[in-house]
């Protein structure tokens, strides 16, 4: 083969095949999935405002039960990143099983590529961990674990 492969082309290539064989397998999580995105883009950016505006509110009200609203609305995209973890995951393993059963990388390429598609995959992890730790600071505001007495 004439022409230069970079080994992070070829991953995200078979990776993004792995989510079209998902999809015409009606793979369950990424049918979830897709199915929230409506739901979690609205909640990811209304959920913090009506947080906010509720947490401040609370203030001259004493209820707290706008802020509540806002944090369910934004609950939304821990869910979503939960449920995003398996689909990536698994479209990561077709993506090696479709390189090595068609022999489109040998073993040096086929490591590489899976120290790529396991980095990517770590993005997803750490977008899991930034949601459910903005999540546990909207809860901690509300519930006043953040305070001494």
């Amino acid at each position: 083969m004439g022409e230069s492969r970079s080994v992070a082309a070829l991953g995200i290539v078979a990776h993004e095949v792995g989510h079209a064989i998902q999809d015409h397998a009606n793979y369950g999580p990424l049918r979830v999935r897709s199915g929230l995105v409506p739901i979690v883009t609205l909640g990811s950016w209304l959920g913090p405002i009506i947080f906010l505006a509720g947490f401040f509110l609370s203030g001259f009200t004493g209820s707290t039960t706008v802020a509540w609203a806002g944090l369910f609305l934004f609950a939304g995209t821990v869910v979503f990143a939960l449920i995003t973890l398996p689909v990536e995951f698994n479209a990561s393993r077709r993506a090696l099983q479709l390189l090595r059963s068609y022999q489109l990388a040998d073993g040096r390429e086929l490591a590489q590529t899976k120290e790529v598609l396991d980095a990517a995959a770590l993005t997803y992890v750490a977008a899991l961990a930034q949601s459910l730790s903005t999540l546990l600071y909207y809860v901690f505001l509300l519930t006043g674990f953040s305070r001494r007495d």
